[in-house]
């Protein structure tokens, strides 16, 4: 059967700066904090590095050419066995595109890069407060109730 989506999901590469860039709007508009991800945006030079390293994943739903969602996850890899995790720092999707299948999708295809990349695992954070994230990771996941901790960095 035919994909009959009206978005297609895509990877970043280095070269994908521009979308990237886009990306972070997206983030911005869907967290209500536009000011943090487009005020000081990183170079192209960083950005490239970032896209073209071994622990770093981007995805992005792509309508008529213009980002309209994403996720960023982190591969971690782990020290008892010889496999990796995938962390799920960000996922947004533009409002207008929501209730659309747009995050699942972003989600099942990180699943298949996790499984090429030898990941047992990929994980997420949601704030309770957040329920339409909740509901969505409910749906995909097992739920575990923990603690988060900020540790400030030491400063000279």
């Amino acid at each position: 059967m035919a994909d009959e989506r009206p978005f297609s999901i895509r990877e970043l590469v280095a070269d994908d700066t521009d979308l990237f860039r886009e990306l972070l709007g997206v983030l911005g508009r869907a967290f209500d904090d536009v000011d943090t991800f487009t005020r000081a945006q990183p170079s192209t030079g960083y950005l490239r590095n970032l896209l073209g390293g071994e622990h770093f994943i981007v995805l992005v739903a792509l309508r008529d050419q213009s980002v309209i969602g994403g996720l960023v996850a982190y591969e971690l890899p782990k020290f008892e066995q010889e496999r990796s995790e995938i962390y799920i720092y960000d996922l947004a999707v533009a409002l207008e595109h929501r209730r659309k299948g747009v995050a699942t999708a972003l989600i099942d295809e990180l699943k298949a890069v996790a499984a090429t990349r030898g990941a047992y695992v990929i994980f997420v954070q949601a704030d309770p407060p957040d329920e339409p994230a909740v509901a969505l990771y409910t749906k995909l996941g097992t739920r575990e109730d923990v603690l988060h901790f900020d540790i400030a960095v030491k400063t000279t």
